[in-house]
């Protein structure tokens, strides 16, 4: 923003066209959703108006109301009221759906009640059509500018901008006064003003502001800024008994009843979604509806993306051979290599499923469907504490945690999202699947049940173990953790009507996402797959080798020796690097859940991301770093490797106690890179790696050593 210039707020509830009166009005390219709270980022453009030179415009996230109980609403709030830092914008464009006209002008009159420069902007009018008010007539009635606006086809925007203009050219002593204002009763009156008498140096000082504390703060546990003094003020102020919410909202709707509802010439025609809605929200057809639509998500991230990443994974292997062709052996090249592309390949190679997931979700968004969604799933999901739209997310973790966690940006209240973050790691995603299919392969591949292999049973059981260790994990970190412990809120959504989807919006906002982890999360994921190379890498050679490798190798007598060869002295680096003495030192940690220091070599490696667990455990064993989950040496090593007694380190209770340790555990630096990203900070990704720890290695303990107790090897 220019201190220099106009600033026009952009407000209004959710599903009203706020954010494509925006983008139109300065060219911008932000979010355009049809679902409440998309808009939850403060965004900014700037346009050129005839007479006014350039202005500047800010589009604020959507509320229905201006009593804040979420921290979204607080940022609404302090984008219109202009609450330090923020600053006061010197006109507010307030936009209502025309096809609602009450609710949408209750906004309006609490916007009144603080003294806002208020232009209204009544959008939908297409929608509406002989039912839209006449925008004279609602002008008298408001004692503000109303214009009539259909953004995508720019229609009154000329107009908008001419009363934006003369707005702009009054002061605030010559601003029209509300033609009408609520005013509280006695008792509501006189807790107002004690608690006007505290409010935090930066608010404006008015009875608006100091109602709008008495009615927020209580509840507010998601609320910044609010002093010591003030929620003591609040607690002791003498509206016990009294509530105030229903007091203000019946006086505000009762004027709206009286005054406008007589404005609106008819009810806008909805037979079409009424019919939609009588199977998509029905109890029973509904969920089947919705299973099937996330059926085909779903398979569009696990199986429609594989290609792209299959292809994005054989370019970056090309890269890799033709780095370590043109470059000369040595440091540098295993930097390049190992390091540098490597790393950015373990971020790239998850842009198809990124990509495929945000442009699905836009099309739920925009056709109002995802709206549906939250109200059917949340009868559901209410059992566990999550809030009806943790269930995309939890789906799409099955995936890949990175896109999944980047999808609870849809939920509004922070809690909620910081909630759903804290478990979506738990759902089995693909990369688990590598290890799962190594260690079922090698360790199970002779048992039955019932007749059938055991393996199919194990795959099963362990999809199923994800979904319900998430859902327990979210009932009860919701009650145990003070941060998630919040109240919950009464579910209340808009059901919007169903709209065609906005194609170049949905295009656009999944290119910005797609941009968004790239240059966000991106960064940390390279960085720390820099670091777990260096660790791997490091030192260059072992301080006392087995053998004079270089010459060893060297007399090979054919090419198949010299390779296996050169696998047993990078076995033996990896064994003696950084890492290796990492795993020498957790192993007394790891030892109770019958781990050795190999496999503690291999949950480091796996940081990076979880199948690379096959991988190094591939060149620890001397396989070689191209070792997958269908090498049947590498299957045969693990058979064949021994503890110093002569016992088998691989037993089918090892194996299944390592599948539920990567099962509970966090190792994944791309995850924890993406939540630390969503969440602003270190926090949360720290919480969620250590809790994630404690609890794949308490229930390895239990398995392990239960499994031991009852007789198994």
């Amino acid at each position: 923003m220019s201190a220099g210039r106009p600033l026009i707020a952009v407000g209004g509830n959710p599903n009203v066209g706020k954010t494509t009166l925006f983008n139109v009005l300065t060219g911008s390219r932000a979010r355009v959703g049809n679902y409440p709270g998309v808009t939850v980022e403060k965004r900014m453009g700037e346009a050129e108006v005839t007479g006014l030179g350039l202005v500047d415009v800010v589009d604020v996230p959507g509320t229905y109301s201006l009593v804040a109980r979420t921290g979204e609403e607080q940022i609404a709030l302090a984008a219109l009221v202009g609450l330090a830092p923020e600053r006061r914008p010197d006109v507010v464009v307030l936009c209502v759906d025309a096809t609602q006209l009450v609710r949408g002008l209750y906004l309006v009159l609490q916007a009144q009640e603080f003294g806002l420069p208020l232009v209204v902007a009544l959008t939908m009018n297409d929608e509406a059509g002989s039912a839209a008010p006449d925008p004279a007539v609602l002008e008298r009635k408001l004692g503000c500018p109303v214009v009539a606006v259909v953004a995508p086809k720019r229609r009154g925007i000329p107009e908008l901008w001419g009363a934006v203009a003369r707005a702009l050219e009054r002061s605030e002593s010559q601003a029209a006064a509300p033609v009408w204002r609520w005013q509280p009763g006695e008792t509501t009156r006189a807790a107002r003003d004690g608690v006007a008498e505290v409010l935090p140096p930066g608010w404006p000082a008015s009875d608006a502001m100091a109602l709008w504390a008495l009615m927020s703060v209580e509840d507010g546990e998601d609320l910044s800024g609010i002093s010591p003094e003030l929620l003591n003020a609040v607690r002791l102020s003498p509206s016990e008994g009294v509530a105030l919410d229903d007091e203000a909202v019946r006086g505000r709707y009762d004027w709206l009843d009286r005054e406008i509802a007589p404005l609106v010439r008819a009810e806008p025609d909805r037979r079409l979604t009424e019919r939609v809605d009588r199977v998509l929200i029905h109890p029973v057809a509904g969920l089947f509806a919705f299973l099937g639509i996330m059926f085909v998500i779903f398979q569009a991230l696990f199986v429609g993306a594989q290609p792209a990443m299959d292809l994005i994974s054989e370019l970056f292997t090309g890269a890799e051979g033709l780095a370590r062709r043109t470059l000369p052996a040595g440091l540098f090249a295993d930097f390049i290599v190992g390091g540098l592309i490597k790393g950015v390949g373990a971020v790239v190679v998850f842009l198809p499923q990124i990509l495929l997931l945000f442009f699905f979700l836009g099309l739920l968004e925009d056709t109002g469907y995802m709206a549906r969604v939250a109200y059917l799933m949340d009868r559901i999901m209410r059992s566990m504490n999550l809030h009806g739209r943790a269930f995309v997310p939890l789906l799409s973790g099955f995936a890949c945690a990175v896109p999944a966690i980047m999808a609870t940006r849809t939920m509004e209240r922070k809690r909620d999202r910081i909630l759903t973050m804290m478990v979506v790691p738990l759902t089995t995603c693909s990369a688990r699947l590598p290890v799962y299919s190594l260690l079922i392969a090698a360790l199970f591949s002779t048992q039955t049940f019932l007749g059938l292999p055991v393996g199919g049973f194990l795959m099963v059981f362990m999809y199923l173990f994800g979904v319900v260790t998430a859902l327990l994990a979210a009932a009860i970190l919701s009650r145990v953790v003070r941060p998630l412990r919040a109240r919950r809120l009464p579910f209340v959504i808009e059901l919007p009507p169903y709209r065609l989807p906005r194609w170049r919006d949905v295009v656009i906002t999944m290119l910005i996402k797609a941009q968004q982890f790239l240059s966000e999360a991106g960064r940390v994921i390279v960085v720390g797959s820099i670091i777990l190379w260096a660790l791997l890498s490091f030192p260059r050679e072992p301080a006392q080798p087995s053998r004079n490798w270089d010459a060893v190798v060297a007399a090979a007598p054919t090419e198949e020796v010299k390779a296996q060869l050169t696998q047993a002295r990078q076995a033996e680096r990896v064994q003696q690097s950084y890492a290796g003495r990492i795993g020498h030192v957790i192993e007394p940690v790891l030892r109770p859940l019958g781990f050795d220091w190999k496999i503690g070599i291999g949950l480091i490696g796996a940081f990076a991301a979880r199948e690379v667990f096959v991988a190094t455990v591939g060149i620890i064993y001397g396989i070689g770093e191209d070792a997958d989950e269908t090498s049947v040496d590498l299957r045969d090593r693990l058979r064949a490797e021994r503890k110093p007694d002569g016992s088998p380190v691989f037993t089918p209770l090892v194996g299944l106690t390592l599948m539920l340790f990567f099962a509970l555990s966090c190792q994944c630096v791309s995850t924890l890179a993406v939540v630390r990203r969503e969440t602003g900070g270190y926090r949360w990704p720290a919480f969620l790696f250590a809790y994630m720890t404690a609890l794949a290695w308490i229930v390895g303990l239990a398995v392990y050593q239960g499994g031991r107790l009852l007789g198994f090897a």
